[in-house]
């Protein structure tokens, strides 16, 4: 969608005089808008690449993102066609560009713990006895992907813990976020942290949502690691059970992923 088709899709679910704040980019080459508009002030104009991320986003503006209450954007209007939605504008500024004393970065992940727990807590944990079964799927898919660009021992490794997850199931799934990183962690002028980002959201492995930071940032910043486990809680056994057999299949999809932009 082009700059003008945001601007006239927010003026036709929204508001007829909004006006143009900023463009920012969005996923795979897409383009967010962010507008002025006289009832919601600065709203967010948000079109996605799929049906399916789509209603993924939709659905968990609607459920899961009501329990953080103003730590998240709301859903205010939604379209199909073509899919897209319509959320308030949070105040601040990425963590991930953000330059913080100690202090303040610490208490920033021990406020992104808490916002995980409470998004986590958000429905009911459900058995998905197949869920691993469909993980090692995805891992095959994904190597399919790689091809040369993993070495034969590597796709070994990825397989092995595919087995190992496998033999851990059923496995209790909740609400996921699936992008849990800095640059989703909105900081504002008032030092609350507030997340946004919710279309790759689906009932998942929690500690799928902790790979990232525990294979990116917590090996240098350990500080930041105990800061989070304040907030989020500490983790049982097989939750490092876990993160250990699902970070092989993180690192394969961010290869892959970084490759083909």
């Amino acid at each position: 969608m082009t700059s003008n088709d945001l601007l006239q899709l927010c003026r036709r679910l929204l508001d007829t005089d909004a006006v143009p704040v900023a463009w920012h980019p969005g996923h795979a080459g897409t383009q967010v808008l962010r507008a002025s508009t006289a009832a919601h002030r600065e709203v967010i104009v948000k079109p996605h690449r799929s049906h399916e991320r789509h209603a993924q986003e939709e659905h968990a503006y609607r459920t899961w993102v009501l329990a953080l209450g103003d730590r998240a954007p709301r859903l205010l209007a939604t379209t199909d066609e073509p899919p897209a939605i319509v959320i308030t504008a949070v105040p601040g500024v990425p963590l991930s560009q953000l330059r913080l004393s100690l202090e303040a970065e610490q208490d920033t992940y021990r406020q992104a713990g808490r916002l995980l727990k409470t998004l986590h807590a958000a429905g009911p944990p459900r058995l998905e006895p197949d869920w691993t079964a469909w993980l090692a799927e995805r891992a095959e898919y994904w190597i399919h992907q790689a091809g040369d660009r993993v070495t034969p021992s590597y796709r070994a490794e990825v397989r092995a813990h595919m087995r190992a997850l496998q033999d851990l199931a059923p496995l209790p799934t909740v609400p996921c976020h699936l992008d849990f990183m800095p640059r989703n962690m909105i900081y504002g002028d008032d030092g609350i942290v507030r997340l946004i980002d919710f279309e790759h959201s689906r009932y998942d492995l929690p500690a799928r949502d902790l790979v990232r930071l525990a294979t990116r940032i917590w090996p240098l910043r350990p500080d930041l690691r105990g800061s989070f486990l304040d907030g989020y809680g500490q983790l049982s056994a097989p939750d490092r059970e876990l993160l250990e057999h699902c970070a092989p299949l993180d690192a394969l999809t961010a290869s892959v992923t970084t490759t083909l932009r």
